[in-house]
């Protein structure tokens, strides 16, 4: 079995309220869906071997099958300045509440998944633990230059401690990875996502930042003190973000006990005096940048973002040799046949479509009143129609929360069952057929035009990158060897393809309703 999310364990091995509907596609969902701000950006990618999917074609043991939605293509910091009175007027804890999305992606990368799952090969994991050494010698070098360039006591002191921590690592790094089976006397190749953090941080700490003039040529002690912290604003995101990890990866093994084969590295990131380490960084950060215009906090915004960009980076470039549940984030592989499956209601739309279409047929109807057109439509008031379409809408409802209801279990689950999962999802697959069979029996939405539909379309509003990132992927379609469908309970695949058709998108998707 692929590895599983941790967000899938928090779904079906703990009865916790969900955050997000399990449906993405029910049909009359408008009523009861999470308001999109409270919804995660994250979205899943289920990948299986492609012997049991014989028609996707390409070499069978290198094709996978991709579920995937859109993430929320808003700026990664967007929402830093909203966030100030939830940093306390730290700068460290903007940056940070800023970049959050960003580090969500870290926990969901294929590496990360696979070790919280228990399942990460340990060659690969072999191979991450390596790479510390570079970390560790790129931190400690970059500390000594912001020292150097620090003109305040206290911040020389810290910075210091900060050095001091990191070469006691270094001292201790072979026996560490001793204990993992590596032998410290081999050289270690550092990887190419390793080298761009560790460059992009030297580069900072010798003040190259946008075209800089470089340390060497910096001859304030102002302009010193900013390289300081713009240095400091490069490390920040590599320790908090590692003490993230540990805290979320801590919380999906503590089920296992001590069978956990990553337990130590774990306990390691998460406990408390890792977390102060963090924290004293941050508070170096803060102390730093307090004389700082906002343009150079700006700069320190970009470079915070920037590195946890490249650590991002470094998690995906970790190689993984078994299928895992991840979200869908990376294309770049040719060897792979894809196919992209997206849901359409909701994921690629900020609205229901099915809402729409009932607001088309209600005025479909007053129209034909209007003109005293004599049809099916005409028959019905508008307000009869709207009054029917409320009451199906609040019957969904009512019984969506019933079905939610009786497919958690009771208790809490030991183990993943996936066998269960199989048939609580055909249960909810069923539920929605008779919701949509109730809503063509009451015949509400006969009568409608296409034209009216295509021009509904045309003007629906797609989720932020919905509609660019389809574009962008089916560019590169014949390349990488990808097929792109969009799948759909509503009733009409017209209202899909219209709303795709900016551009040349719509001529390749391929629309299931």
């Amino acid at each position: 079995m692929p590895s599983l999310s941790p967000l899938f364990h928090r779904l079906f091995l703990h009865r916790n309220p969900i955050p997000f509907p399990l449906s993405r596609s029910p049909s009359i969902r408008s009523r009861i869906c999470t308001p999109r701000r409270n919804r995660p950006d994250i979205c899943f990618a289920w990948a299986v071997p492609s012997v049991a999917l014989p028609d996707l074609g390409g070499p069978p043991q290198r094709s996978f099958f991709l579920r995937c939605c859109v993430a929320d293509r808003s700026p990664p910091w967007a929402g830093a300045t909203m966030a100030t009175a939830a940093g306390e007027g730290s700068a460290a804890k903007r940056f940070w509440i800023g970049s959050k999305k960003e580090s969500v992606f870290a926990s969901y990368t294929p590496f990360m998944v696979s070790l919280a799952a228990g399942k990460l090969d340990m060659d690969t994991f072999r191979n991450f633990i390596a790479q510390d050494v570079y970390f560790l010698k790129a931190f400690s070098h970059a500390y000594e230059m912001a020292e150097e360039c620090s003109d305040d006591d206290d911040a020389k002191a810290a910075i210091n401690e900060l050095r001091k921590a990191v070469l006691d690592k270094l001292k201790v790094h072979d026996s560490v990875v001793q204990e993992w089976g590596i032998d410290p006397t081999k050289e270690i190749v550092p990887n190419p996502a390793t080298l761009k953090y560790t460059e992009f941080l030297l580069a900072t700490a010798d003040g190259k930042i946008g075209g800089g003039k470089g340390a060497g040529k910096i001859v304030t002690p102002f302009e010193k003190t900013k390289v300081a912290a713009y240095t400091v604003g490069a490390m920040a995101p590599c320790i908090r973000l590692s003490a993230f990890l540990g805290k979320e990866l801590q919380f999906h093994i503590q089920y296992e006990g001590n069978g956990h084969p990553y337990k130590k590295w774990v306990d390691t990131y998460s406990s408390a005096s890792f977390e102060a380490r963090a924290s004293q960084i941050e508070e170096l950060l803060d102390k730093l940048s307090v004389s700082l215009t906002g343009e150079e906090l700006e700069i320190i915004e970009k470079l915070y973002h920037r590195a946890m960009e490249l650590e991002i980076e470094f998690y995906n470039a970790q190689p993984i040799v078994q299928p895992v549940v991840v979200p869908f984030t990376k294309l770049d592989d040719a060897t792979n046949h894809l196919a992209i499956f997206s849901d359409f209601d909701l994921t690629c739309t900020v609205l229901d479509s099915s809402a729409i279409l009932a607001e088309i047929a209600i005025l479909s109807a007053f129209k034909a009143g209007q003109s005293g057109t004599d049809n099916m439509s005409a028959q019905r008031l508008p307000s009869d129609m709207r009054n029917s379409w409320d009451a199906l809408s609040r019957q969904y409802t009512e019984e969506h929360e019933q079905c939610i209801e009786s497919l958690l279990p009771s208790e809490q689950a030991k183990a993943f069952d996936y066998e269960s999962l199989c048939k609580n999802l055909e249960q909810l697959s069923n539920f929605e057929k008779r919701t949509n069979c109730r809503v063509i029996e009451s015949g509400l939405l006969k009568g409608i035009h296409l034209e009216d539909i295509k021009r509904a379309g045309e003007h629906l509003v797609l989720q932020d990158g919905c509609r660019e990132f389809f574009q962008k992927v089916l560019k590169i379609k014949e390349k990488l060897n990808v097929d792109c469908h969009i799948l759909s309970y509503c009733w009409c695949a017209d209202l899909i393809r219209s709303s795709f058709s900016s551009g040349s998108t719509v001529e390749h998707l391929d629309i299931i309703d």
